[in-house]
């Protein structure tokens, strides 16, 4: 018997990572190629797809370069990707503009008008807010960060565009359609949209209701299928453009959040992740439908089947090291300073150096905005009680706790919702790389941390499990026995103790500087 393969795609914000599986999830090898964002004044964050499959393109030609392995024995494609973005394609699958990302805010003035009405609660009215929490589990972020604010503002500033628009698909689906030419989405992807009816979970479907209160058009948006089902096969344009064989099974996929709660191993019952890369979140299976209105979290739908999953989000996590990096310390445009490659271990020695609390200086990573568990899209980071006395690994420190402070925020409301405290928390993405981060974790959080081995790899081996289930490789129950823990941090109850009180000064901080950005940042 032949061995099989899966190849996988991740695509994240920075670029997409290609990686090769065995037939139960393992990864044996993986590449990576960069790709630029571009930020605009008004909010806007958009990306090229054309620039994603060009780089996806490379790093499959790199991979197979580097591969002792038959190109036929690959027997699926599964993609993971960025989420909450949104690319709006004509009859012929060609993007007819950049795709608008998960940063993207600029569709929030449209959403006012879509969540509005005569009485209000947390700004939303009350008749339409009831029949969005009953029917999806949720409600449109006043951010206008989620595809449905991305439709409005594409549908009111860009009709031209929108008139054209066959179907409005996610990053991942994108690349689906690419593959496949199949103009689909899936159960948990679809979700962000806010226009699913998830009462239950085996049956999600559109919502007319919901969709009749936007104004969108039905028919411009996919089929909904499973995630772990195949959607189609590998076109023969697509297989030459790749330089694979036409053919190969390309599975649904699911987004970034869902690949690493299933590539961090906790997939039981109230077991929990943390997630750091560009951006950071902490995520729980649960096995019931719950909402939070209040912090902008809830049980929704999730890529294995029956099973929901609670996710709180920070927006700018790992993100926050490469801003210091490009921007002040190795910025090249006057002192031509060239950038390390080893720059995260360079900062994870860097920070070392300085004490727990960083001699005093509190960085909040608030750098587009938030979601949750506070929703403002005006909100903005810092550094604060920098004083003379602060060095760089003070900098680099504060960024490490920083960022862990708010994973503690985003705890609080996942584990309310969970309705249990976690015993341990399973830390994947590049972030659970830096043995610093895992222990001012563990220590932030006061929770035994795990680091999964190969962290930067969850996002694909999520994917590949995904379709190992598709292929009948493996079940749900085998993930936890696939996923191997590399080391395991306990808290330090001294510096616990000294983190508990800084961390009521970092939410303080927030309380002070609300309104002032309010003011500042009125996009």
């Amino acid at each position: 018997m032949h061995a099989k393969y899966i190849l996988v795609i991740d695509l994240g914000t920075s670029g997409p990572k290609v990686a090769l599986s065995t037939s139960t999830g393992q990864i044996i090898n993986n590449k990576f190629e960069k790709t630029n964002y571009y930020l605009t004044q008004d909010g806007g964050a958009e990306q090229s797809p054309e620039e994603w499959w060009k780089a996806i393109k490379r790093a499959i030609l790199r991979l197979l370069a580097d591969s002792d392995i038959d190109k036929k024995e690959i027997e699926a494609i599964s993609v993971t990707s960025q989420w909450s973005g949104t690319v709006p394609v004509d009859k012929n699958g060609k993007a007819l503009m950049n795709a608008l990302i998960w940063m993207d805010t600029r569709g929030a003035t449209q959403l006012d008008y879509v969540t509005d009405g005569i009485f209000k609660l947390e700004g939303y009215s009350v008749k339409k807010l009831f029949h969005w929490l009953r029917l999806t589990g949720g409600i449109p972020t006043k951010a206008g960060k989620d595809p449905l604010a991305h439709i409005l503002y594409i549908r009111d500033i860009f009709p031209d565009v929108y008139e054209k628009t066959y179907k409005f698909l996610e990053p991942k689906d994108y690349l689906n359609l690419r593959l496949s030419g199949e103009f689909v989405s899936t159960d948990e992807t679809i979700i962000l949209h806010w226009l699913t009816d998830n009462r239950d979970i085996n049956n999600i479907h559109y919502s007319d209701k919901l969709i009749a209160y936007t104004g969108i058009d039905k028919e411009k948006l996919p089929e909904i299928r499973s995630a772990s089902e195949v959607i189609g096969t590998l076109t023969k344009s697509a297989a030459e453009e790749l330089s694979l064989p036409e053919g190969i099974k390309i599975i649904g996929g699911t987004p970034d959040v869902h690949s690493a709660a299933i590539g961090s191993g906790a997939v039981k019952d109230f077991e929990a992740h943390l997630y750091i890369g560009t951006s950071s979140w902490i995520g729980s299976f649960v096995p019931f439908k719950k909402t939070d209105i209040f912090h902008s979290i809830a049980s929704l739908p999730s890529a294995l089947k029956g099973k929901y999953l609670i996710t709180n989000e920070q927006e700018i996590a790992g993100e926050s090291m490469n801003f210091l990096r490009d921007n002040v310390f190795f910025h090249d445009d006057v002192l031509n300073t060239p950038k390390p490659d080893n720059y995260y271990e360079l900062i994870n020695q860097l920070a070392k150096k300085s004490p727990v609390g960083s001699n005093g200086l509190i960085f909040t990573p608030w750098l587009v905005g938030e979601r949750t568990p506070v929703e403002d899209h005006t909100l903005r980071g810092g550094f604060h009680n920098l004083s003379l006395l602060n060095t760089r690994p003070d900098f680099y420190r504060s960024v490490f706790e920083g960022v862990a402070f708010n994973s503690k925020w985003l705890l609080k409301y996942v584990e309310k919702i969970a309705g249990k405290t976690f015993d341990f928390v399973n830390f994947v993405g590049g972030g659970a790389q830096s043995d610093l981060w895992c222990q001012i974790q563990a220590d932030v959080l006061q929770r035994e941390i795990r680091q999964v081995e190969d962290p930067i790899l969850a996002n694909a081996r999520g994917a590949a499990y995904l379709a190992a289930i598709a292929l009948g490789y493996l079940t749900i129950d085998d993930i936890s026995e696939q996923t191997k823990i590399a080391k395991v941090y306990q808290p330090n109850q001294q510096n616990s103790n000294y983190y508990a009180d800084t961390f009521k000064e970092y939410l303080n901080i927030y309380k002070a500087n609300k309104k002032i950005h309010k003011r500042l940042n009125h996009l």
